[in-house]
């Protein structure tokens, strides 16, 4: 049975979130951003597109390509909840779902009826009951799924084959394929290896050569839109961080702290709230430098609670003793289980959270 994979990728969700309760901002450019020296551009409306703005450039370049944006803080609490509301009618609708982040999803359809116009409907449900729009791919595998929904964003339909994804994208640079980043890019333009076609021709050999025999071997797949890689079943969130990084770096150690104790609060809370637990604690750390550092202890039982969280994040950040100025700094939780779950685990009661 020949496979049949779905990609659906939310359009400028973060920014159609943020319309969705600002309702007046419709047809302006909108840049979802943090106001800081170091803040990047989280998403931008197609409108800011225009403008040459878009997702990971500094919101200083942002301000100057686009002075006359609307430009609004980062609110992630209310994209989780937007995001729960669309994968939960995603999860409806394929018996097997890969969530990737907060906006993107694989369904895998494999003998499925109709299955694009089962995609049509859900696109459709979505916005009905959402207010959000959707991009759908549906190919033969995750890799033709990808990249054919980003071929006609936004409310982009689009379902090929991999020899018609080979022939629509001949002449697509490499980078238009998943996880070909810009160094690798660069290392094929130096090669002459400008298109798509002239990777998926390439000498085996002379590729191997260059990047080694496995990632040359992906290399030449990846531009045949070749991919076997399953769809995931859903997995759980197995942990949760909150960071910051600093306008300024931080050298001294009391504010540092104040920061720690701040990011554990509302990490506390969120975890509390969703009734999550975990028994691992971590911080990071990254430094002026940019390297960047992580500490971690595990706990005999799961807790959520500041109290519980903040002392042991506090003692990692102390025992760590950053040898300079901090650029970043974040707290986390792993192996989070649901309450439930964790009464289970050990022996069917928890010790509360103080």
């Amino acid at each position: 049975m020949q496979r049949t994979i779905a990609h659906l990728d939310m359009d400028a969700f973060y920014v159609s979130v943020e319309l969705r309760r600002r309702p007046e901002l419709r047809g302006r450019p909108v840049i979802v951003a943090g106001s800081g020296p170091r803040a990047v551009v989280t998403t931008a409306s197609y409108e800011a597109r225009r403008y040459g703005v878009g997702s990971a450039i500094p919101a200083s370049r942002a301000r100057r390509l686009c002075p006359d944006g609307v430009y609004l803080p980062p609110d992630f609490p209310y994209y989780r909840a937007a995001s729960r509301e669309v994968m939960d009618l995603v999860r409806a609708a394929a018996p097997a779902i890969e969530l990737i982040g907060l906006d993107e999803a694989y369904l895998d359809l494999t003998g499925l009826e109709r299955p694009a116009s089962r995609m049509r409907d859900l696109a459709q449900a979505i916005e009905q009951r959402t207010e959000l729009v959707c991009s759908i791919g549906i190919g033969p595998n995750k890799l033709v799924a990808k990249v054919a929904s980003d071929a006609e964003k936004p409310r982009g339909f689009v379902m090929l084959s991999s020899e018609q994804a080979r022939a629509r994208f001949r002449e697509a640079p490499p980078g238009l394929i998943p996880g070909i980043g810009p160094k690798t890019a660069e290392r094929l333009r130096s090669a002459g290896l400008t298109t798509l076609e002239a990777l998926a021709a390439a000498d085996p050999d002379a590729l191997a050569q260059r990047f080694g025999p496995r990632l040359g071997r992906v290399l030449i797949a990846r531009a045949r839109f070749e991919d076997d890689t399953p769809v995931s079943q859903e997995r759980k969130i197995v942990s949760e961080s909150r960071e910051t990084t600093f306008d300024r770096d931080i050298a001294d150690q009391s504010e540092l702290e104040d920061v720690l104790a701040s990011l554990v609060e509302k990490l506390s809370g969120d975890l509390t709230s969703s009734g999550r637990r975990g028994r691992t604690i971590g911080i990071k750390v990254r430094l002026d430098d940019f390297s960047t550092h992580t500490r971690a202890r595990t706990l005999i039982e799961p807790v959520a609670s500041a109290e519980r969280i903040g002392p042991v994040a506090l003692e990692l950040l102390r025992r760590f003793a950053a040898p300079r100025p901090v650029r970043l700094l974040g707290v986390r939780v792993a192996g989070l289980e649901h309450g439930s779950e964790a009464a289970a685990a050990h022996g069917g009661q928890l010790a509360l959270a103080v």
